[in-house]
């Protein structure tokens, strides 16, 4: 899911230095890994207090060894627990690898194929083109190639929702696609709800059963959960925090289950350091004994989806790239001349990033209770480079300058969107002729109804999509949702018919800093009246 970055700020929330435990190296005698960078705990220290993050957690594998893993900061801005290498984060999209590796357990099985239909194993599953439903694979689940738009059909289950995970499957067949099918790369989760369906109708086990005791129970992933439900827990979990109206805070733990599969584990540093060491040595666990085999790696990490690309920033020139796409469950790239194989995470109050550089036997992870993507791209390619002895490059320095000038880029859109406003303008009708119920097949339906002198909205399946409308412009109104936490206004507008009747209803977000999970403008909402068609 897409990672929200924000320009510098000074940094005011005490935190410990850093907790760290640097695990126990073998006596002088015996070949050791290279060290970390001497200058790691500085470093991750000044990434923390120019993007104020909380805390965070860094695990580095090397050689087929955990050469640290640390933890910084504090769990929760307000209390003085810090952040150790137990310490479990949500991981967010991460969880992705996971979920492909299930898969691939089963394939090595041979209960499964990644190229057979996926209605071999779900023979009720349908996408919206009938020709796409025959054709779609195991496989097609994971790639982000089905014709689906970025994010499309996420808010079935973002903010959380009431659907089960099969009635959020059994609603991607309402989702009209964007491209033609395998034709272009567009990121999704959906799709990630039928794989684990696929897992649960092979094994006979729910994607948390086989998860867990498939891959976390025999890896010893001790201080890992497979469900976001983890979060209630208590216990040593670094609380979520994200800028809200202009003030970095704790938020709400994004606590749904039923989209555990696309993004639902929470995990450690410790803990994701076993998982980069054996994905890493192709499955091999410790001695002889393998979670999988060599070609499932293969398969993992042979990209599948080609990704459009372009120049990075002048900045961040040491991210140019020759070669970039999408495999099973991770992104495959060049940094330096090297493949590297990666993925991050994002949910509110959490994002993270694992990194591994096949031909160095090296792993890097990042894991942090804040919103801020440059705080891991700029530890993540200080480690890289290290290890690469790459000519020395100002990773803080030039995030902190790229976010800045995109900062500035997003402020001059929304001064330009509210000084092109009409407020002179009026809506064409009596308030109260919009109220209706309005319905979309693949969503539901969405209640608009009279509130005070004003509108109110309410999302019938997503207890938090509750807000006010404000009129904004002619027969567009302003959603503010009462849950400040949300950060995703939207712009809602009426389409009248000749006669002047509503004809339909359509959202966009309304700032570019939305999270692309708020897929509003997906929504094809019609007076419930006047649109029989349903879920």
């Amino acid at each position: 899911m897409k990672v929200r970055v924000n320009v510098c700020r000074p940094f005011s929330i005490a935190f410990p230095l850093t907790c760290a435990v640097l695990i126990a190296q073998p006596v002088a005698a015996q070949e050791t890994p290279s060290d970390p960078p001497a200058n790691l705990d500085a470093f991750v220290a000044d990434v923390m207090a120019a993007f104020e993050v909380p805390g965070l957690a860094v695990a580095l594998v090397h050689d087929g060894r955990v050469v640290t893993a640390r933890g910084y900061g504090v769990r929760r801005v307000d209390h003085p627990e810090p952040v150790d290498e137990h310490t479990r984060f949500g991981i967010a999209s991460n969880t992705k690898a996971f979920t492909a590796t299930a898969l691939a357990l089963l394939v090595e099985e041979e209960r499964l194929e990644w190229d057979a239909p996926v209605i071999r194993y779900l023979p009720w599953f349908q996408m919206w083109d009938p020709w796409v439903t025959r054709e779609i694979t195991v496989r097609d689940l994971l790639v982000h190639r089905s014709g689906l738009g970025l994010g499309q059909g996420d808010l079935l289950g973002w903010p959380p929702s009431d659907r089960t995970r099969e009635e959020i499957v059994r609603a991607i067949r309402w989702l009209e696609p964007v491209t033609s099918f395998r034709s272009a790369y567009a990121y999704d989760n959906v799709l990630y709800h039928v794989a684990a369906l696929v897992i649960e109708s092979v094994s006979g086990q729910t994607w948390e059963e086989f998860v867990r005791s498939r891959i976390v129970d025999p890896l010893g992933m001790s201080d890992t959960r497979v469900s976001r439900a983890s979060t209630r827990e208590g216990g040593n979990h670094a609380v979520p925090h994200a800028r809200v109206e202009g003030v970095v805070r704790p938020v709400r733990p994004f606590d749904a289950t039923n989209t555990n599969a696309s993004g639902g584990i929470n995990a450690s540093a410790l803990d994701m350091a076993t998982w980069l060491r054996v994905q890493l040595d192709s499955g091999r666990v410790e001695g002889t004994a393998r979670l999988f085999s060599p070609r499932t790696t293969a398969e993992l990490w042979s990209i599948v989806t080609p990704i459009p690309f372009g120049p990075p920033p002048p900045e961040l020139a040491p991210l140019a790239r020759s070669f970039n796409g999408y495999g099973l469950g991770f992104f495959i790239r060049d940094y330096r001349g090297r493949q590297m194989i990666t993925h991050t995470g994002s949910l509110p109050g959490y994002v993270s990033r694992l990194t591994m550089i096949p031909s160095l036997d090296l792993g890097v992870v990042v894991l942090t209770n804040a919103e801020e993507g440059a705080a891991f791209d700029a530890i993540t390619h200080h480690v890289l480079d290290h290890y690469l002895d790459a000519p020395p490059h100002d990773w803080l320095s030039a995030h902190v300058s790229v976010d800045a000038r995109r900062d500035s880029v997003r402020t001059q859109r929304m001064l330009t969107s509210t000084v092109a406003r009409d407020t002179t303008s009026r809506p064409s009708l009596q308030l109260s002729e919009y109220a209706d119920v309005y319905t979309d097949p693949w969503y539901g339906d969405v209640r608009v109804e009279p509130a005070g002198d004003g509108l109110a909205i309410r999302f019938s399946r997503t207890p938090a999509l509750v807000g006010e409308l404000e009129h904004w412009q002619h027969d567009t109104f302003l959603v503010r949702w009462h849950d400040r936490e949300l950060r995703a206004d939207a712009f809602i507008t009426f389409d009248l018919n000749p006669d002047g009747r509503i004809e339909a209803a359509r959202m966009l977000p309304a700032s570019p800093d939305v999270d692309f999970s708020y897929d509003f403008q997906d929504l094809e909402l019609r007076p419930r009246s006047a649109d029989p068609r349903r879920p």
